[in-house]
């Protein structure tokens, strides 16, 4: 008898199942169900086809359901809604246009993935014009709008990827954008002193940033946005964009056991708690690989592998779900921002207790033209130097850093295996010591205790308790850049010949440019019977983060 495998919802997750599956089992029958119009389409591309950057409406789509049958012999089955699932009979029930009918099946995938989470906002349902951008239908009637409207105010309500995404190809597309923003920073799954990064990139390039902010009521339409200070935006479209949430009515009503925020629970073999159900992709509960606690991860990657390993189950090969650890980049404009694993902020509250180190750094060879700036975040046990996380801001490379130091989380590599890796070296391309090897070194020193660092947000309250901050950078360098308040001045060349101009009974903080120059200062020092700690990140992360407590004369 031929096995009959159904799957639910296509993207990633379905449709890399269904492919992976015929290529295991050419004998089975395979059907895909899909209620939206498109059953294989880029939806991380969505942004960029609002600009032009994308020209092709139809670059978007990945397949056909033609030219999935004529390839992988697929019955792909567009315009299909499964309504219901019957476990105990195996049977789903599909709705198609008005007809309605039952399918059985001997296995069955759900890649429902996930909805925009649409806030409970009074006037939202009046609002003619607010939209989400989840597929290409979304798409289709935010260009219809833009078209149609002209609109010159454009909010986007929520600053996470996506959010910043939509919000650079409106402003390139001649719009005045205003984004909007709960929490205190954008890019919230980054810490707030990388996101300031981004943040400066945004207003630089016109963008209004507000955050701690929320909106409260839409109003005249959705012409006027409310905002909780009261404040009321001016807005011809808005972009909704504050998170997703797992797509789970369906396997809900089927007694499916659901788990971390509404999420489809699934054992290592991708098995939900109804026999010969499965489900993978943003809908599924997965594991956060580093903490091995339970998470929702939206992510293509992880999904398509899913979609996989699924397959490779249903065909009898030896897989498991090992858990994801959230590795995402986003362009913002002329800068990039990437993270893995976990943040600063999400390590303490699972109860660890991270050691952090930031590095600044060029993406190639300093002397080789075109050399651009990289500020990197390593989050690790500085006991047993585990990775917890990293986060990397630049205009180029980044990609290239969070990725080794993600790869290095998954493989189990440690701070001290950081100095170890090689990479290819040519001035175009990287550094004899590429940053990564850098942060080795640091962190190392560090988990050694060969160097104390003390972070940002800790300076005021060190101050206060007696500690004095000492600057090694040059004259020319506070004239043209800023100086700190109430820090004493040496510059490092000068700092071994003037040691008794210190104070032995009081401990220093030495900063300078990016942390380089103040960690030699805190060695010269410590081994001058000084007290002495090395501000992490230096003027540079300060200065970004806290530009309100530089003086510049």
């Amino acid at each position: 008898m031929m096995e009959k495998v159904v799957i639910v919802g296509g993207v990633a997750g379905g449709m890399s199942a269904a492919t992976r599956l015929r290529r295991l089992k050419e004998a089975a029958e395979i059907i895909v169900f899909e209620k939206g119009p498109f059953v294989s389409f880029a939806n991380c591309g969505l942004p960029y086809a609002i600009s032009g950057e994308i020209k092709e409406r139809d670059a978007l789509l990945v397949q056909t359901p033609e030219a999935l049958k004529k390839r992988f012999n697929l019955d792909v089955r567009p315009f299909h809604e499964v309504l219901a699932i019957q476990p105990e009979e195996k049977t789903v029930t599909v709705k198609h246009g008005e007809h309605v009918f039952t399918e059985s099946y001997d296995a069955l995938i759900l890649s429902s993935g996930a909805k925009p989470l649409v806030p409970a906002i009074k006037g939202l349902e009046e609002a003619t014009n607010a939209f989400s951008l989840r597929n290409v239908p979304d798409l289709d009637q935010i260009m219809a709008h833009l078209e149609d409207k002209k609109p010159q105010k454009a909010t986007i309500i929520g600053a996470g990827f996506i959010g910043l995404e939509v919000a650079e190809n409106l402003h390139k597309k001649g719009l005045e954008v205003t984004i909007v923003e709960k929490a205190p920073h954008v890019l919230p799954p980054l810490d707030e002193e990388m996101a300031a990064y981004i943040k400066n990139e945004l207003i630089k390039q016109g963008v209004k940033v507000l955050t701690s902010q929320s909106a409260t009521a839409f109003e005249k339409a959705g012409q006027e946005i409310v905002l909780e200070d009261g404040t009321v935006l001016a807005s011809d479209v808005t972009i909704l964009s504050v998170g997703v949430q797992p797509e789970t009515d369906l396997a809900k009503r089927a007694g499916i056991e659901l788990g971390h925020r509404g999420g489809i629970l699934v054992d290592e073999q991708y098995q939900t708690s109804k026999k010969d159900i499965y489900a993978v992709g943003d809908a599924i509960v997965v594991k956060q690989q580093i903490t091995n606690e339970d998470t929702l991860i939206s992510l293509a990657s992880p999904a398509n592998r899913q979609g996989r390993q699924v397959a490779d189950v249903l065909g009898g090969l030896a897989r498991k779900n090992k858990g994801s650890i959230g590795t995402a980049i986003v362009r913002v404009f002329d800068l990039a921002a990437a993270s893995t694993g976990l943040s600063e902020r999400s390590t303490k509250l699972a109860g660890l207790n991270p050691q952090v180190v930031h590095l600044s750094g060029k993406d190639h060879a300093g002397y080789y033209p075109d050399a651009t700036d990289i500020y990197l975040k390593l989050i690790f046990d500085a006991d047993t130097g585990k990775i917890y996380g990293a986060q990397g801001i630049g205009a180029k490379g980044v990609d290239k850093r969070i990725d080794i130091l993600a790869t290095a989380i998954k493989g189990g590599l440690t701070i001290f295996d950081l100095p170890e890796l090689e990479f290819t070296y040519a001035p175009p391309f990287g550094s004899a010591k590429d940053p990564v090897n850098m942060l080795g070194y640091a962190a190392i020193n560090l988990a050694e205790g060969i160097s104390e660092n003390i972070q940002w947000h800790e300076l005021t309250d060190a101050l206060e308790n007696g500690k004095q901050l000492l600057d090694v950078r040059s004259e020319m360098e506070l004239a043209n850049n800023g100086r700190f308040q109430q820090a004493l001045h040496i510059p490092l060349d000068e700092l071994r010949d003037r040691l008794s101009e210190l104070d032995p009974s009081v401990s220093y903080v030495v900063t300078c440019h990016s942390g380089l120059r103040s960690y030699i200062a805190e060695r010269i020092l410590k081994q001058a019977g000084i007290n002495c700690q090395n501000l992490d990140g230096a003027f540079s992360l300060y200065n970004t983060i806290k530009p309100e407590m530089i003086i510049h004369d």
